[in-house]
């Protein structure tokens, strides 16, 4: 089943063009990878499906719903490339306020609390108040916020920046835990090795979809042994 389904999306800011007639599909059980360099329209794309920008052109629709719709974010873990977090509450404290945002019952929230923080590797800092954490533990926090209650749909924009390689292979671990029970995940990066680890990508270039395929595909149809290789062709096409 199709989670998140884009057609024909344009989108000005003012004169601007950001978004060009885009299509993409993300399904139950998928990983799509949306991958460009800073500028291509990558954050824009997540804020229309999310409902927070409207498109001036086009359709959006998630979970088969028209967005925006209020009643589907809690089916949605989203984390952000800003982090929206409260600076003077701990770790936990700001978990647990985001889960009893999500409707997440209190006798369950200290066990899922538990488990996001393990696999973003807080577990020994969650006392400590945010104001004191070192900008990569805030993204992480930031992404073990987005993992709570098993979201049917997760929009990752950039979660592996500023986070070690060890920690990162814990995050994509949990991804694809995700991924096997069902979750369809959307994740944004620039990071090339890491489109590689994605179902399907889709490459994004000055507001254009310029490829979209498995990783496997697109290095085949490019005669490239690497995304980042495919990337560079397809740009010239």
């Amino acid at each position: 089943m199709e989670v998140v389904k884009m057609t024909g999306v344009t989108k000005f800011f003012g004169k601007q063009q950001v978004l060009q007639n885009v299509a993409l599909t993300v399904s139950e059980g998928e990983i799509v990878g949306l991958l460009g360099p800073s500028g291509a329209g990558k954050s824009t794309m997540i804020m229309i499906i999310l409902g927070m920008l409207r498109g001036d052109k086009g359709t959006v629709r998630v979970f088969n719903q028209p967005m925006p719709n209020r009643k589907l974010l809690n089916k949605i873990g989203y984390m952000a490339q800003s982090d929206a977090l409260y600076e003077q509450l701990s770790g936990k404290e700001n978990l647990a306020f985001f889960a009893e945002l999500k409707g997440i019952s209190r006798h369950e929230r200290g066990e899922t609390i538990s488990h996001v923080a393990t696999i973003v590797g807080l577990t020994d800092q969650l006392e400590k108040r945010v104001k004191d954490y070192s900008g990569g533990m805030k993204r992480r926090l930031s992404l073990a916020i987005a993992m709570l209650g098993n979201p049917a749909l997760l929009v990752l924009d950039e979660p592996t920046v500023g986070i070690d390689p060890i920690l990162s292979q814990s995050i994509w671990k949990e991804l694809r835990r995700l991924q096997k029970q069902g979750t369809a995940i959307l994740i944004t990066t620039h990071i090339m090795a890491e489109a590689e680890l994605v179902d399907r990508v889709a490459l994004l270039r000055d507001g254009w979809v310029i490829a979209n395929d498995t990783p496997s595909r697109l290095m085949t149809r490019y005669h490239a042994n690497s995304i980042e290789a495919v990337f560079m062709k397809a740009e010239v096409k």
